[in-house]
């Protein structure tokens, strides 16, 4: 098949992306609407819409080819169902919608629920979504909802990871951490754990791995490395994580009988000498962009921590899952707005064998199989439990951990987005 990829800019897709043939990506400018955005937020959200959906009848009916299946990914649903809609009637082509979560239960996290803006948004959804002639969505959940309050039959198709998601092998491991070297060791305003272990000098040394004589090894008083990536929004309480890890490192200093007069310095440097503990330095790598990022960074300054510590970071989409595939353990705060949808990272995770410990919700054991795959919190105290147990002995005496890798690489390679596709997709796409 010949694909168009409208969407918005932003970033970059990932290079199998860019570079394969049959894919052509049409790049739409972002609207903004600063100016108008201090004097009235409901008159910018008519506008925005209205300019997008004239940029959308643009590119749908005279930039690209007639396609003979529109397939749009919703949210958002604004004006861009609309938008399909009329572009498949003009161009005669079939209309499929792509449930991944509801329009209006995101809408709602900031306006809520009964706000009269919300409620036009929910019958715009309901109503547009209605008119297509076939639809996906994400989990049985939202199949059974979307059935018997919205009078829609979709397929569910689960997410599954591009074959480009797999664990890191040991070289590629090494010169991940080589390129990311400056955003590792550069603290994030205080010193911590992690940047003592600044090596800049040594091309063949990160803080996790070593070549010598051309073979690349892990360092055995390595810090764990725990992995989430965030679209730093309200439907994710960041919070939870950084109370977390403060309570991990209070535990750990109470369960080593250190007291609060300790010389972290010296701590660090004993570390980095080859001094191991029970319990390891933990470093947290926050990878997204999004309008709460700033916030957090500034709490995370103010955090005092001896043996965890946080960096946060945008990543080419080629080093990203290798940066999964890298990890020892991913952590998912998604929490849907709607409780019926699943965190596609968490699926990348699981392509990459990478166990995870999810928020949890209505839905969450469609994806996540406590004990097999990983683990599930509903507080930072929880969430604190599983990190003592999963990285107690780390990395050779955490058989806990171990064993969720096993399920988490199981899952992984159980099945893969291809066979998604070719088992659930296609057969609409082609009917």
């Amino acid at each position: 098949m010949e694909v168009d990829i409208v969407a918005n800019g932003g970033s970059d897709p990932h290079l199998l992306l860019r570079e394969n043939p049959s894919i052509h990506i049409h790049e739409m400018k972002s609207v903004q609407l600063t100016g108008i955005s201090k004097i009235s937020g409901a008159l910018t959200l008519l506008l925005k819409a209205a300019i997008q959906f004239i940029i959308l009848i643009w590119y749908l009916y005279f930039k690209i080819p007639r396609p003979d299946v529109f397939i749009v990914q919703n949210p958002p649903s604004v004006p861009t169902l609309a938008a399909v809609k009329l572009a498949s009637w003009l161009r005669g082509a079939k209309f499929i919608v792509d449930w991944h979560n509801f329009g209006y239960t995101l809408l709602g996290l900031s306006h809520g629920r009964s706000h009269i803006i919300v409620k036009i948004y929910f019958w715009f959804e309901k109503h547009f979504g209605r008119m297509a002639d076939g639809a996906f969505c994400v989990t049985k959940a939202m199949k059974h909802e979307l059935d018997q309050k919205w009078g829609i039959n979709a397929t569910v198709l689960y997410d599954q990871s591009p074959e480009f998601f797999h664990p890191a092998s040991l070289t590629e491991k090494h010169e991940l951490f080589s390129r990311l070297r400056n955003s590792i060791c550069s603290d994030m305003g205080n010193d911590d754990c992690i940047s003592v272990d600044k090596e800049a000098e040594d091309r063949n040394t990160t803080v996790f791995t070593s070549r010598i004589d051309g073979e690349v090894l892990l360092k055995p008083n390595r810090p764990a490395l725990v992995v989430s990536s965030t679209s730093w929004t309200p439907d994710e309480d960041f919070s939870i994580l950084l109370e977390a890890a403060l309570m991990y490192d209070r535990r750990v200093a109470a369960t080593l009988g250190e007291d609060d007069s300790m010389d972290e310095g010296k701590l660090w440097i004993d570390i980095k000498n080859g001094k191991q503990f029970v319990y390891p330095r933990l470093l947290f790598i926050i990878t997204g962009k999004g309008p709460d990022r700033k916030k957090y960074e500034e709490q995370i300054k103010r955090l005092k921590l001896r043996r965890v510590a946080f960096r946060t970071m945008w990543l080419a989409s080629e080093d990203y899952p290798v940066l999964l595939g890298s990890a020892d353990l991913g952590v998912s705060l998604h929490t849907s707005s709607s409780g019926l949808d699943l965190p596609m990272k968490v699926v990348d995770m699981f392509g990459c064998g990478l166990p995870v410990c999810a928020a949890s919700f209505s839905c969450i054991d469609e994806l996540v199989k406590i004990n097999s795959n990983g683990l599930l919190f509903s507080t930072s105290s929880e969430l604190a439990d599983e990190l003592m147990m999963l990285f107690k002995g780390f990395p050779e005496e955490c058989s806990d951990l171990k064993s969720l890798k096993v399920g988490a690489l199981n899952t992984g390679s159980s099945s893969k987005w291809s066979t998604e596709w070719e088992r659930h997709a296609l057969p609409l796409v082609n009917q």
